[in-house]
């Protein structure tokens, strides 16, 4: 009952601060300046007759909604969005719904498999750099995250882009596929991992420069405690210590870290995307806010905010995994 109750409630919560958040991205994006009447006619007025044009225009913005007061047209917005429809893009010229299943598809693809990577990655390497810690293996380590960590993403792309691209032509820069392939289902799999591989080497970078450290930490606070040291005099293994008895107690600081990354991670994604022109949901909003199309760039903002919002229930979840004695309802 007391989880029930908890998810409950914050459910409640994600809905509440789901509405609060719809209303100032809603206002602030029609407060901008351009019609988007006028970008989706785009040059129809220097061919028309003004009295054609004007009636066209008229047509277009009740068709858009705009020509409603910003109140009706916020409670016109939020009710579509909630029933699946999330408007006309002017951009694109159809509804939102049709052009954004693999823009989704790309983005979600290409950050799961940089997840994955990161994580298989960096906890055992979090793990063996506490283990062996101030040695040249760990002091290795720590330059080599730190650097990592602290380079921006679009800079590594560019340097992967000049090594791996230029210089050493191993891998694509751009594209889901090569032009004009075809093959197997495997075939098309390999060719679309082959397009993947820069963009998900520079997205992991930072990812576990940042989580390494953090696993690091984390294990040698434990590893400090006594209960450690009382399993270790009781002649226990010492992978029994490190991995049963060490690593549970160190997974609950880096759970919060690991959450907030793979929230941000789709956030951070945006720039990735458009420098190796990944068609996916990010190079879709730089394209949108560009366009000023309001109805796809509300879409991608809103599909964020609930990707947060999920991501700290989430990450409270997760705290009742690695430590049982935490309970939801508190």
């Amino acid at each position: 009952m007391g989880k029930g109750r908890y998810l409950l409630k914050r459910l409640l919560y994600i809905i509440f601060v789901f509405f609060i958040i719809s209303i100032l991205m809603f206002f602030i994006y029609k407060l901008m300046p351009g019609d988007p009447v006028e970008i989706m006619l785009g040059d129809s007025k220097l061919n028309m007759k003004p009295d054609a044009y004007q009636a066209l225009y008229d047509r277009t913005a009740e068709m858009l909604g705009v020509n409603r007061s910003l109140v009706e047209q916020y409670f016109i917005w939020i009710g579509n969005m909630l029933t699946g429809n999330f408007g006309y893009s002017t951009q694109y010229k159809q509804q939102v719904a049709q052009v954004i299943g693999t823009p989704m598809r790309n983005t979600v693809m290409l950050n799961m498999l940089a997840m994955v990577v990161v994580f298989v990655i960096s906890i055992p390497l979090g793990i063996a750099t506490a283990v062996r810690k101030n040695t040249a293996f760990d002091k290795t380590v720590q330059v080599v995250t730190i650097i990592g960590y602290s380079l921006p993403s679009f800079i590594i792309a560019l340097l992967m882009i000049f090594v791996f691209a230029v210089k050493i032509p191993i891998f694509p820069i751009s594209g889901v596929r090569s032009p004009g392939f075809s093959g197997t289902g495997i075939e098309m799999a390999l060719d679309t991992l082959w397009h993947m591989a820069l963009p998900v080497i520079v997205m992991s970078i930072s990812g576990i420069g940042g989580i390494t450290r953090y696993v690091r930490a984390a294990m040698i606070d434990v590893l400090r405690m006594d209960y450690i040291k009382t399993a270790r005099a009781k002649g226990l293994r010492e992978k029994v210590v490190v991995y049963v008895h060490a690593f549970r107690n160190a997974l609950i600081p880096v759970v919060t870290i690991a959450t907030g990354w793979v929230v941000g991670l789709f956030g951070g994604s945006i720039v990735i995307e458009s420098v190796f022109l990944w068609p996916g949901l990010g190079k879709m909003l730089i394209d949108g806010l560009l366009q000023r199309d309001f109805a796809v760039v509300l879409t991608m903002q809103m599909f964020y905010v609930v990707l947060s919002l999920a991501g700290n229930v989430i990450m409270d979840i997760a705290y009742t995994i690695v430590d049982p004695r935490v309970r939801l309802e508190n």
